[in-house]
């Protein structure tokens, strides 16, 4: 067996066995709901229903619904797209790349993060189907045989791109997700009591034996899997920044898009996991697992990725001053000073000025301090999406094209019905499915429990 340093803090703590830590992962998901549950899940639904008004509205009146003009015709729609881009990035770097370095703090909180990758990229791939007006005609730009006569122009989108990305970074982190799932899907089924539970749970285990090649297999798949993840974690925000770089629109067209917004992307995605999960041990009583130490490690990836982010912003206002060209200066003038200056300020405030006081360990180790600041590092990243998209386009080359960008309530609807919706998914899957990675948790029982750690002995 592995031996750890004492000087490294526990990653379970309490006096816990094998057994204790099946009864207590399991017991969210055999056990009934409490009322913290029902309460939150109850609010989720009532404003993913609201959005689900919004959207079939839409669908119904056209897109003239939204706030869009002549000048800016992409505005909320693609900056909750590349929101939610964003963080689904989080999951899939917990469990793959952390999962390739050997790293045991990704143990209790991979499960959820991967969980969040799945419904956010749900989300992000609800708003270009909107985004085309005619809902109905989306498979024009799926790759289909030439049967219907001309090749499509649709095809030649750029948001085609995102299409083989995005869908391709689902499959990957889906199959991924569900492979882990499955030892503890058996560990359910082993101890259901109802038949159709038992039912359910012996359909998703696909028969899971766990003797030893099944392990072995299980091990190697889930290596293959982190391999093929770990490139899909920075290709597919890449792609996704080409959106704009490969455009001439002043704020856009710029080289520095693909690593500033994989970089932000994991500084939004970990600030969601961080959020949910703090929430999470709360709710269904999991403190002994997600323990203070994986709030902290998680805060550093915060304070890291987000001076790198505000690195690429300086770089950004030094870029359009060296450059000498005059479009290129106004559009970041305009940024800070223009119209939109509010939220200009709000962006670098919330991502560059507040995740820096994760360099005080108080803070980092702070569960409140750490979830107020995770709201605020998701609140400047979608003000950081709607910076680049909106204040780029409100001003154009001519002053007779420039206008202002006002969301109606069908913006805001269906943004915040996509909170909802993603929420409601969350809690239904903290319901049904273990939240934390069972058997992987056992395996650092020894090395990194508490009370092993501290006795020295396992009996």
């Amino acid at each position: 067996m592995q031996q750890e340093s004492v000087l490294r803090e526990p990653l379970i703590l309490g006096d816990k066995t094998y057994h204790q830590i099946t009864e207590d992962v399991c017991a969210p998901v055999e056990g009934k709901a409490n009322k913290y549950w029902y309460i939150v899940f109850t609010l989720s639904v009532i404003v993913a229903l609201w959005g689900v008004g919004c959207i079939l509205y839409t669908i119904g009146r056209g897109i003239g619904t939204w706030g869009l003009n002549t000048t800016v015709d992409w505005a909320w729609d693609i900056t909750n797209f590349v929101w939610w881009v964003g963080i689904g990035h989080a999951g899939t770097l917990i469990s793959a790349v952390l999962l390739l370095f050997r790293q045991k703090w990704r143990m209790a909180i991979n499960r959820s993060a991967e969980a969040m990758t799945i419904f956010a990229v749900m989300m992000a791939a609800l708003f270009p189907g909107i985004h085309m007006g005619r809902i109905w005609m989306g498979y024009w730009v799926f790759p289909l045989t030439n049967t219907y006569g001309s090749l499509w122009v649709n095809f030649n989108s750029p948001l085609l791109w995102d299409v083989f990305a995005i869908s391709t970074y689902f499959s990957v982190s889906l199959v991924f997700w569900y492979i882990g799932l499955i030892p503890d899907f058996a560990t359910i089924r082993d101890r259901a009591v109802k038949p159709i539970q038992k039912m359910a749970y012996s359909t998703l285990s696909f028969g899971w034996t766990g003797d030893v090649k099944a392990w072995i297999r299980f091990e190697e798949v889930s290596l293959v899997l982190a391999g093929l993840a770990t490139p899909l974690v920075f290709s597919v925000h890449s792609i996704v920044s080409m959106d704009f770089a490969t455009s001439v629109v002043p704020g856009w067209h710029t080289t520095i898009f693909p690593p500033y917004f994989v970089a932000g992307a994991i500084f939004s995605g970990f600030a969601m996991v961080m959020t949910l999960l703090i929430i999470a041990r709360k709710v269904l009583s999991l403190e002994s697992y997600i323990t203070i130490k994986h709030v902290e490690y998680m805060n550093i990836v915060i304070v890291i990725t987000g001076s790198m982010v505000g690195v690429a912003y300086l770089s950004e206002l030094f870029i359009s001053w060296y450059s000498g060209v005059e479009y290129e200066g106004y559009a970041f003038l305009n940024r800070a000073t223009g119209p939109y200056w509010w939220a200009y300020w709000s962006m670098m405030t919330c991502n560059v000025v507040t995740p820096q006081l994760f360099w005080f360990k108080k803070i980092r180790t702070s569960l409140v301090a750490s979830f107020i600041l995770s709201i605020f590092v998701n609140i400047g990243m979608w003000f950081e999406r709607f910076v680049i998209i909106v204040t780029s386009l409100h001003r154009d080359y001519m002053p007779s094209n420039w206008s202002m960008f006002h969301p109606t309530f069908v913006d805001i609807g269906i943004f915040l019905g996509t909170i909802g919706i993603f929420f409601t998914l969350f809690l239904l899957f903290s319901r049904f499915f273990p939240v934390l990675a069972l058997n992987e948790l056992k395996s650092i029982l020894k090395s990194s429990g508490d009370n092993y750690k501290n006795n020295g002995t396992h009996e």
